[in-house]
C-alpha cells in the first residue's frame, strides 16, 4: 500500500505517545500516532496518584528529581489541557495519607520519613488518632501515618481521553492499526509498516509502545528496550451518596509487606490497587488478586466491604532495569524512547512531552532527562518473545 509522510511518527498511543504526539504538533512538526485504540494502554488500569512523596523509594532517588519536576509542572498542564480540550480531567490536590497497621509498618513508615526528610521533602508525622482525625473511616488500630498535602491524583481515563482530543485539535493524524515492524533504511529509523501492510514513513520514530516496547521487530538487538511487562489488578467501588464522604483523600499503607491503596474521586469512585505481579503478559484477573486487595483494604477501612464492586481489571506496567523510564535518542540513528516508566507514568507525563518535543526538535535531551537515556544501560542483546508485538496489550 502506499507510503505516507510525518515528521514525527509515535508508535504507541498510550498518554505517554499521545502527550508526546501533542507537545510535537504544538512545536510546529507534523505528527502521527500509530495504535489500534487510541487512549488505551495501562493507563486505563493505573489509579492516577501523583505521588512523588509517598512513591520514594531506597535506590530512587535520581528518578525522584524527575518526579518531582513532573509533579511541579502539573497543574499548569492540567489547566491547559482542558483549556484545550474542554476535559474535565479529574485532577485533585487532595493530598495523600500513608498510615502504618501495626508495629512493623510503623517503624517502615519511619523509615521512610527520615529517607523523605533526607531528601528535602515535606511530609509530616501524625499519630494514629491524628490519622483518624483526618480519616475517620480508617480502622481503629492504626498505628501512625504521614500526611503528605503535596502528592496529589487525576483520572488517568479522563486524562486519555483529553489527550485523544488535545491531539485531534492539533492535527495529529491516527493510524489505527498495530505497527508491525520498524523500518530501518541505510542504518537509520524511517518509518515503520503496520499489521495492514501500510508502510508509513517519518523523519523521526518514537517508540512510545508501553511495556510491548521490547518486543518490536525491526528493532536492532543492539537499542532494544529492556522493557519487560510487571501486572497489576486493580478493584474499583463505587460510594454510594449515604456514605460520602468516605474518604477526603488518596490513603494508601503497607500491609504485611504489601502495597495498597485507595484513591477516591469526586465522582463517587473508589480505586483500590494496586498488585505488583512478575508474570509475563498475563492479563487475568484472579480471584487471589481480587481476595488480597479487599483483604488488605478492609484492614485499613473496615467499611469498605459495604461498598458496591463495579470492576476489576488488570494491566501491564512497563518496567526497566532501574524502574526509570527510557527517554530521548536510542543510538538508532532516527529513533527515540519514551517508555519504560513503571508505576510512575501518570505522574511522569507532563515531563515526558516536554522532554521528547525538546529532543525531537534540537536531537539533544533537557538537563533534566539526561539521566534517563537509553544508553545508560548499553548495547545489550535483548531476547524477543516468539510473536512480538502480537503480545497483549
Amino acid at each position: 500500500m502506499s507510503s505516507r509522510t510525518s515528521d514525527v511518527l509515535v508508535i504507541g498511543g498510550g498518554i505517554i505517545g499521545l502527550v508526546t504526539a501533542w507537545r510535537a504538533a504544538q512545536r510546529g512538526l507534523a505528527a502521527a500516532v500509530v495504535d489500534p485504540e487510541p487512549g488505551g494502554g495501562a493507563a486505563r488500569v493505573a489509579a492516577g496518584m501523583l505521588a512523588a512523596v509517598t512513591e520514594l523509594h531506597y535506590g530512587e532517588e535520581t528518578l525522584l528529581a524527575l518526579n518531582l519536576e513532573s509533579a511541579r509542572r502539573y497543574p499548569a498542564f492540567a489547566a491547559e489541557l482542558t483549556e484545550a480540550t474542554g476535559h474535565d480531567l479529574g485532577y485533585r490536590r487532595c493530598g495523600t495519607l500513608a498510615v502504618a497497621l501495626d508495629a512493623d509498618d510503623r517503624a517502615h513508615l519511619r523509615d521512610l520519613h527520615a529517607l523523605q526528610q533526607r531528601s528535602g521533602l515535606e511530609s509530616e508525622w501524625l499519630a494514629g488518632r491524628e490519622c483518624r482525625r483526618l480519616e475517620p473511616m480508617l480502622a481503629p488500630g492504626v498505628r501512625g501515618g504521614l500526611r503528605v498535602d503535596g502528592d496529589h491524583q487525576i483520572d488517568p481515563r479522563r486524562l486519555a481521553a483529553a489527550l485523544v482530543a488535545a491531539c485531534e485539535r492539533a492535527g495529529v493524524v491516527f493510524h489505527r492499526s498495530p505497527a508491525e515492524r520498524l523500518d530501518v533504511v541505510r542504518d537509520r529509523a524511517a518509518g515503520v509498516t503496520t499489521a495492514d501492510g501500510t508502510g508509513l514513513r517519518a523523519g523521526q520514530v518514537v517508540l512510545a509502545a508501553g511495556s510491548r516496547s521490547g518486543c518490536l521487530a525491526g528493532v536492532p538487538d543492539a537499542v532494544l528496550p529492556p522493557v519487560r511487562p510487571v501486572k497489576g489488578q486493580v478493584l474499583r467501588l463505587t460510594v454510594p451518596r449515604r456514605y460520602a464522604p468516605f474518604l477526603s483523600r488518596t490513603v494508601r499503607a503497607v500491609v504485611r509487606g504489601s502495597h495498597v491503596y485507595l484513591v477516591p474521586r469526586e465522582n463517587g469512585e473508589l480505586v483500590v490497587g494496586a498488585t505488583s505481579e512478575e508474570l509475563g503478559w498475563d492479563t487475568t484477573v484472579t480471584a487471589g488478586g481480587v481476595y488480597e486487595l479487599l483483604r488488605d483494604a478492609h484492614e485499613l477501612m473496615p467499611g469498605i466491604t459495604e461498598l458496591p464492586l463495579t470492576e476489576t481489571c488488570a494491566g501491564l506496567r512497563p518496567g526497566s532495569p532501574d524502574n526509570a523510564p527510557l527517554l530521548g535518542p536510542s543510538g538508532l540513528d532516527g529513533l527515540q524512547l519514551a517508555t519504560g516508566h513503571h508505576r510512575n507514568g501518570v505522574l511522569l507525563t507532563p515531563v515526558t512531552g516536554d522532554v521528547l518535543a525538546h529532543a525531537l526538535v534540537t536531537g539533544e535531551l533537557p538537563e533534566e532527562a539526561r539521566p534517563f537515556t537509553p544508553l545508560r544501560f548499553g548495547p545489550v542483546p535483548q531476547a524477543r518473545p516468539a510473536s512480538r508485538m502480537e503480545q497483549p496489550a
